[in-house]
């Protein structure tokens, strides 16, 4: 053991570890209570605590810092590993690991260069993701019936939206009131876009059919709550068709890339969520004028075609004249051919009871009497025979027989007949159907070409001398005219004229 020499270190204090550890946390908080420090951030660890510590470092050196919980979550923007910040804070030490460190109270990027690399770095990571691919972008419903806004109740943005939904089309606006600069901006519009996807349609709280998330213009900064990975990820987990009116036309923030649509203006978006009614009305009256010119000129061009067909089909008089024809012949040579055949059956009747005499008939019955009494006599013990045969081989195949085959054969037959006979009916009655169908829809065309339909509906036939007027002319050259009407006829001056021939069915131009 070696010894030390008490003469020399008589003077020099002693301290204890912690006494000197305390000695050298006084003296640094004392001399540097209060720093700004620039730097980049490197190492970041958010433990489950919820106080963030990193380290800033140059090309030389690295100071260890810590922010506690309640100061982390104020930020208005995250550091990031790799981005050049400015921390303000006070200056201490660790005295469980020797070592000294900043407590960050604020922390803010170094200039706008550090911010856009930040904003370039995340949409860079949320691209390769695919977040801002175009085949993942829902189209915009064309009439929403209810419309999610997400912005400030309070600003002229929620005003310039309401009014332009009412000049354009009116529909249901929900408001989710929100910050739209700050801190808490990034969080709450990330709730609120969650909280309306989370609505349960056709509920007592619809469930809108589009989202608009908007906000007026700003700087970088104000809107850097845009920007904010959290609200980036909820627009593009949206199920909600989401419209982006974030800044102005020049603005762009993460939002505008993930969302459906992007609006240059918040007035934009209330015109891209909504037709003009107005024009839609001057549209569907053009249309619905398309719609009425196009059906009369097809029913005009359906009637001048029934009418043509119409003068190309034969009369009912002339299809019927020829079968009346035929009829009549053959009515009168019926009666004469009824006669022939009554006597030509009374000859062979009396030529078939001529060669029959009561003896022959007598021996023949005779005969075939004692032929059935001698087979009678050899029948019965042949029946007898053939009776116990077919007994005897019945009780042998009755051992083996059992009634449950044959009683499930004749189930399932049964089944089958059923069913058989079920298709059978339902097929003669789709044909009798489709036979009543096929005469209705003959006698409907009877009626339609005859002329007594024309009577019923106000019209009249004029004959004169038996003929059918349609000439003025000719009325007054006949001694007297007959009206046909739908109930009868009316004669007018003159006696009934004999008719000279079969009447012809009127014209067009007889019925008035």
């Amino acid at each position: 053991m070696d010894l030390i020499d008490e003469g020399e270190s008589g003077n020099t204090p002693e301290f204890t570890v912690s006494e000197l550890s305390g000695a050298v946390k006084r003296v640094i908080e004392g001399e540097f209570g209060f720093v700004r420090v620039k730097g980049e951030v490197g190492r970041v660890s958010r433990p489950r605590s919820g106080h963030v510590y990193l380290d800033l470092k140059d090309d030389r050196a690295v100071i260890s810092g810590v922010m506690w919980k309640g100061v982390a979550s104020k930020l208005q923007t995250q550091p990031e590993e790799g981005m050049e910040v400015v921390a303000r804070g006070r200056l201490t030490t660790f005295p469980g690991q020797s070592k000294y460190q900043i407590v960050i109270e604020d922390i803010r990027p170094a200039g706008m260069g550090a911010l856009m690399a930040m904003l370039e770095k995340r949409k860079a990571a949320l691209q390769a993701e695919g977040l801002f691919a175009a085949e993942r972008k829902r189209p915009l419903p064309y009439l929403p019936e209810v419309i999610g806004v997400v912005t400030s109740p309070s600003g002229a943005v929620i005003r310039d939206i309401l009014h332009r939904l009412r000049e354009r089309f009116p529909r249901k606006v929900l408001i989710w009131p929100v910050a739209v600069q700050g801190a808490a901006c990034a969080p709450e519009v990330a709730r609120a876009i969650a909280g309306f996807n989370a609505l349960t349609p056709g509920g007592a709280l619809p469930r809108p059919d589009l989202l608009i998330v908007a906000r007026g213009g700003g700087s970088i900064e104000d809107l850097w709550g845009f920007n904010e990975e959290i609200v980036a990820r909820a627009a593009a987990a949206s199920e909600i068709p989401l419209i982006s009116a974030v800044g102005h036309e020049t603005d762009t923030t993460l939002i505008d890339f993930v969302s459906d649509k992007r609006a240059p203006t918040p007035t934009a978006a209330a015109e891209l969520a909504v037709p003009v009614r107005r024009e839609l009305l001057g549209w569907l009256g053009d249309q619905e004028a398309r719609l009425t010119r196009a059906l009369v000129q097809r029913l005009e061009q359906r009637g001048q075609r029934l009418r043509d067909l119409a003068r190309a089909l034969p009369r009912i008089e002339t299809l019927v004249e020829q079968p009346r024809q035929r009829l009549d012949v053959l009515g009168d040579r019926l009666p004469q051919a009824l006669i022939r055949g009554v006597q030509v059956r009374r000859v062979h009747l009396s030529e078939t009871a001529g060669s029959l005499r009561p003896q022959a008939l007598l021996r023949t019955v005779a005969e075939a009497r004692r032929r059935s009494e001698d087979r009678a006599e050899r029948l019965a013990p042949a029946l007898m025979r053939l009776v116990t045969a077919r007994r005897e081989a019945l009780g042998r195949r009755a051992d083996r027989l059992s009634l449950r085959p044959l009683t499930r054969d004749i189930t399932q037959k049964r089944e089958r007949l059923a069913g058989v006979s079920r298709r059978f009916e339902d097929v003669s009655q789709a044909q009798l159907a489709g036979l009543r169908q096929r005469l209705e829809a003959l006698d409907r065309l009877r009626e339609t070409l005859g002329y007594k339909a024309t009577l019923e509906r106000g019209y009249a036939v004029v004959r004169g001398d038996g003929a059918v007027v349609t000439r003025k002319a000719e009325a007054a050259a006949a001694s007297g005219l007959e009206i046909e009407f739908a109930d009868g006829r009316f004669r007018i001056g003159g006696t009934a004229p004999k008719p000279k021939g079969k009447a012809k069915p009127p014209e067009q131009g007889s019925l008035f």
